[in-house]
């Protein structure tokens, strides 16, 4: 049964949350929380580290990137890393919920979805609740697993993850995530968490037009490629 468990918090520009989401931890589920500082230009890095984080320097920009290098950094006896944003929407008190059919050898990666779970009025645009929608219902056709969300709160064996060879260096990581693990056959679920509204700073993705605009682009990118490529 997998033990350990490492939690990584890609963060840009993020210092008016993260100090609170680091507090927020459940630390007696937790061995370590990794913020990994993707080139913030404020005081992202000296508020995780106040507030008990350990930091990690990716100072080349993209979600991606910061998720992969918090993994490779986190600590070896962790076997099981849980990724969240840093923005104070994710709650942490949902984590236990994510780790139980892990622990319990049930599964080897679960998502949370934030469509089926209680949403903080504001918390998403119509836009990314429909680009959920539309990405579950590509992957249903293409591998015959039901997910109804991009949801950046999941988590996943250490195993698993290393059998994804995930290649994504900005936004489409967790579709990458998500399509890899179903061609790898990975024991695959959902659940419902709850969702806020960010809770300082402004964001990189649904806070701009052209953000948005990059994202999409991005996220169908990745899903065109990862459809053509054989499985890892």
């Amino acid at each position: 049964m997998p033990s350990g468990v490492s939690v990584v918090i890609p963060a840009l520009n993020e210092a008016e949350s993260i100090g609170a989401v680091v507090r927020e931890m459940p630390w007696s589920l937790i061995r370590e929380c990794i913020v990994v500082n993707n080139g913030s230009t404020d005081a992202t890095a000296a508020e995780a580290l106040a507030a008990g984080a350990r930091v990690v320097e990716q100072p080349q920009r993209g979600y991606g990137r910061a998720c992969r290098a918090g993994a490779a950094a986190a600590d070896a006896q962790s076997e099981i890393l849980v990724f969240m944003d840093g923005d104070g929407s994710d709650n942490p008190c949902g984590m236990s919920q994510l780790l139980e059919p892990i622990l319990a050898g049930e599964c080897d990666f679960v998502i949370g979805s934030r469509l089926r779970g209680e949403r903080e009025p504001g918390s998403l645009l119509a836009s990314q609740i429909f680009a959920g929608w539309l990405a579950g219902v590509l992957l249903k056709l293409l591998y015959r697993v039901s997910y109804t969300d991009m949801g950046p709160f999941r988590a996943i064996t250490r195993e698993a993850l290393a059998r994804l060879h995930m290649s994504e260096e900005t936004y489409g990581w967790n579709l990458e995530m998500q399509m890899r693990a179903a061609q790898c056959g990975l024991r695959i679920r959902e659940i419902p968490v709850t969702y806020r509204k960010r809770a300082g700073g402004v964001s990189k993705v649904a806070g701009s037009f052209s953000g948005s605009v990059r994202a999409a682009v991005r996220i169908a990118q990745t899903l065109l490629r990862v459809a053509s490529t054989p499985k890892p």
